[in-house]
């Protein structure tokens, strides 16, 4: 299922800035990033979030906003984080409505899987990359920013 050219899925979660967070929060404000990992602390996971928190600073001179979601907890999150220096807000999708809403739920596994969505400022999804397995991790965060520089 693609949600290409949809309005993204809205929803809400905890997260570690410590209030939720509600993605439609970010509507005529900025480009939102979403992605989608299956583990705190996993070998891949602990490669690309740190990648993308590394590039803040260009995502937000893009006029975007990088979440991390996936089932761990916000205290998960918050320990994975503070060991990796990851900046980006992490969300707590715990039983995994979210990863559903979007289709990229591994039910049998209990976890997402690894998957990237930029939502533009009017809360349409413009660009989606789902892994074929979750070990892989091809979408980097230079692909991600030329799409949102293609936005403008």
């Amino acid at each position: 299922m693609s949600l290409l050219g949809q309005p993204a899925p809205d929803f809400t979660l905890p997260s570690t800035l410590g209030q939720p967070v509600t993605l439609s929060s970010y509507r005529g404000q900025k480009h939102v990033v979403l992605v989608f990992y299956p583990l705190d602390f996993s070998p891949v996971c602990s490669m690309q979030l740190p990648e993308y928190s590394g590039r803040q600073d260009d995502f937000a001179d893009a006029g975007a906003v990088v979440l991390g979601v996936n089932r761990d907890s916000v205290y998960a999150h918050k320990a994975w984080a503070a060991e990796y220096g990851i900046e980006v807000p992490l969300l707590a999708d715990m039983n995994l409505e979210v990863a559903r809403q979007y289709g990229v739920a591994l039910d049998e596994r209990g976890i997402s899987g690894r998957a990237v969505f930029l939502i533009d400022r009017g809360g349409v999804v413009r660009f989606e990359h789902v892994e074929a397995q979750t070990g892989e991790y091809t979408v980097r965060p230079e692909v991600v920013l030329a799409k949102i520089r293609e936005l403008a």
